[in-house]
Order: C-alpha cells, then sequence, then structure tokens
C-alpha cells in the first residue's frame, strides 16, 4: 500500500489500534515504529506458534531488550495473548505495546477487559480528504476513501473484491456466519439502508432472512467495523422523536460496491446516500482524531422534520444537514431551523453540492467538498467554515 500521511496521532503509553481491513493500520505502524518489533499474525507460521503458546510473546519481547516498542498485528487473531500483553505491561520495564485489529469481537469475548485500561483505544478510519494530495469529490464518491482502494492501481476492480475479502478472510475464517451465501444477500440487503432509519424487519425481508438472524448479522458488521449506527440526539428535547438509529456503511465506496442498482432505482437517491455517507465518516474520523468527547448522532421529529448531524460534546453542538443539490433551496433549511429554534445555542451547517458560500437565515452554506478538504482534527468545526 502506497505511504500517505495521516492525521492519527498515537498516544504515549500502550493501545489498541482499530479499523477495518484496508484502512492501512499496518502500513501505517511500519511507518511510525520502524524499530518496534513486529509481530504479524497474518503470517501463517507466526499465527500457529503463538496460538500453540501464546507464552512464545514473552519470549519473543524478552530476547529484545532494546525495543522498548512492541506491534502485534491482528491482535484479535489470539485473543489469549492479550493475557501475556497484560502481565508484561506489570512489569517493570518501560514498554509501549501497539495491539491493532480488524475485529472487535473475538477480544471482546476473549478477554478485552482483562487489559483494565492498561491500553486505550484508538481507531484508524478510511482516508480524510485532507491528508490526500488532491481530493476528488466525484471520484470519492464512486470509490469511496479506504486507503487500500484509493492507493490501488485500479480502485474499481480492488473495491470490487473488498467485500469478498472480507466474506472470505473474517467471516468464514472466523465462523461469524454459517451460510456465507445468506451473509452475503444480507450485505447487499441492508445496503438499502445506508444514510436511512434502519428497519430490520425491511432489511430480513430483502435478504430472505429472519429477524433474528438480520439482528445478529448486524452485530456481526459492527464488530468488523464494516458499518455504524447513529442514535437520536434526544438532550433537552422539546419535541416527539423517533427512536430508531440511522444505518451507515463505514465508506461509501463499499456502500456502492454493495448497492445494487437497476433501471428502477434513481441515481440521485443513491448519490445522495453516498453523499451523506462521505460526510458521516469524515465526521467520525474528525472526532476520533481529536480525542475528544464528541460524538456523532442525528434528528428527526415524529412529524418528519430531519437533520442529518448532530456533532455534541464539551466543545460545543453543532447540526449539519447534507443535500445532494447544486443550488440552496428554502425548503432545505427547514430542518436546520426547526433544530436551531430547539437549541439556540447551536452551530448550523448545510452542506452541498453548489460552489458558493453563503449564509442564509444565519446558517452557513458550505460547498462540501470544501468542507471536507478544510476538516482537519486541529480546527474545530466553526474554524472549517466560519461565520
Amino acid at each position: 500500500m502506497e505511504l500517505r500521511p495521516r492525521f492519527f496521532e498515537p498516544p504515549p503509553a500502550s493501545f489498541f489500534l482499530f479499523g477495518p481491513r484496508g484502512t492501512g493500520k499496518t502500513t501505517w505502524l511500519r511507518d511510525r515504529f520502524p524499530e518496534a518489533l513486529f509481530v504479524n499474525l497474518l503470517r501463517p507460521e507466526t499465527y500457529r506458534e503463538l496460538t500453540a503458546r501464546p507464552e512464545r510473546l514473552r519470549e519473543l519481547v524478552l530476547g529484545s531488550p532494546g525495543r522498548r516498542d512492541v506491534a502485534v498485528d491482528e491482535v484479535q487473531r489470539v485473543p489469549e495473548l492479550l493475557n501475556v500483553v497484560h502481565d508484561l505491561i506489570e512489569s517493570p520495564a518501560d514498554r509501549r505495546f501497539i495491539l491493532t485489529g480488524s475485529s472487535a469481537r473475538k477480544l471482546r469475548r476473549g478477554g478485552i477487559d482483562l487489559m483494565a485500561g492498561r491500553a486505550v483505544v484508538r481507531s484508524l478510519h478510511p482516508f480524510m480528504a485532507a491528508e490526500l494530495e488532491r481530493f476528488d469529490l466525484a471520484a470519492a464518491l464512486r470509490t469511496g476513501m479506504v486507503p487500500l482502494v484509493v492507493t490501488a492501481a485500479d480502485p474499481a476492480d480492488t473495491l470490487s473484491a473488498y467485500a469478498t475479502l472480507y466474506l472470505d478472510q473474517e467471516v468464514r475464517a472466523e465462523g461469524f456466519a454459517r451460510d456465507v451465501g445468506q451473509f452475503a444477500r444480507f450485505l447487499e440487503g441492508i445496503s438499502f439502508s445506508q444514510a436511512a432509519i434502519l428497519n430490520v424487519s425491511n432489511v430480513a425481508r430483502e435478504a430472505e432472512v429472519n429477524r433474528k438472524t438480520v439482528a445478529g448479522y448486524l452485530e456481526v458488521l459492527e464488530d468488523l467495523l464494516l458499518a455504524f449506527r447513529l442514535d437520536v440526539f434526544t438532550r433537552r428535547a422539546r419535541r416527539q422523536l423517533a427512536a430508531h438509529s440511522k444505518f451507515f456503511y463505514f465508506d461509501t465506496g463499499v456502500f456502492r460496491s454493495l448497492r445494487p442498482a437497476g433501471p428502477l432505482d434513481r441515481p440521485e437517491e443513491i448519490d445522495g446516500a453516498a453523499l451523506e455517507g462521505l460526510v458521516a465518516q469524515h465526521l467520525r474520523a474528525w472526532a476520533d482524531y481529536r480525542n475528544s468527547n464528541l460524538r456523532l448522532f442525528y434528528w428527526r421529529t415524529r412529524g418528519g422534520a430531519e437533520v442529518d448531524f448532530v456533532v455534541y460534546g464539551d466543545e460545543g453542538i453543532w447540526a449539519l444537514e447534507v443535500k445532494n443539490t447544486r443550488r440552496v433551496r428554502p425548503e432545505d433549511l427547514r430542518a436546520l431551523k426547526a433544530f436551531a429554534e430547539d437549541y439556540p445555542e447551536a452551530g448550523t451547517f448545510l452542506l452541498y453540492r453548489g460552489e458558493d458560500r453563503l449564509i442564509v437565515d444565519g446558517i452557513r452554506c458550505v460547498p462540501v467538498s470544501e468542507f471536507l478538504t478544510g476538516l482537519r482534527p486541529s480546527s474545530a468545526l466553526d474554524d472549517v467554515a466560519p461565520g
């Protein structure tokens, strides 16, 4: 994978680094910690040795006394190693462990709590627009921002193989789903829920599986870090609000690769979901890389007024609406105005496909490409588009 600078900054002590396959964890590790003792559990021989004898990790570490940093790549493949790591962290030697993983499922079941806070948890996301030398919004909406795809010679071909990689290497190998074909239908079926309120019964009907199975598959998808859900923002609510969460694939290119399209599909409907997903993944990365308590929500009243994103934390509150349109229309601002009535302290943004920055009725209207390229962990949202 081609090396590109990343915004992620490692903490000074031991930490977990989670992220889906292809987000560049190994590439980042090799570049940032070139002198570290590197244990790659994707190597078959290393995996076999440490599965049979987890204590061998202690022998490897003690055999490299000059190396402070120890990197264990894809640690979820051998969860028992966490007991050894915990013991080594408790020893007098000053060592930092970097434990990467593309699945939280086996760690959660196999002892991540045993670390008892000895290692903080961090995430590596797909590229942010500002991490690229040149950001192409149209290309990002087609093939996404996963580093493995972005840096490939043929991004479209690499993206088409991405879901297969997960089905083969994660779902089948780890036994997450007994029927891989059924799980593949689920992946396609739930793509219709991108950027929408999640209705499990509808997904079950679309994927031709029962509701309980879909609920389990959703958990698998989130454990594999392939998807996330946004809850409704309910703080100090003055109106009746929706109860269900919204669903997003972690990368808009992955969504596009799984979403079937045909003559009955409106291109603008798919493009709108892709654009909203692209903004969502950027906001998640921005909030995580700031190491703040900022969280991402959405807001929807029972009457149907909806704001795509609410960012809330000790730094403030912001509401953002995303529109796949070239001009700002009065109806595009209605939900933001309603939110501002309930939360007058909130900053409000409308992100759209036009070219001009505007302020309409106190709402900042910003070209979405400009917003994404200006979004950096070192900057607050108000710095990206000052009011």
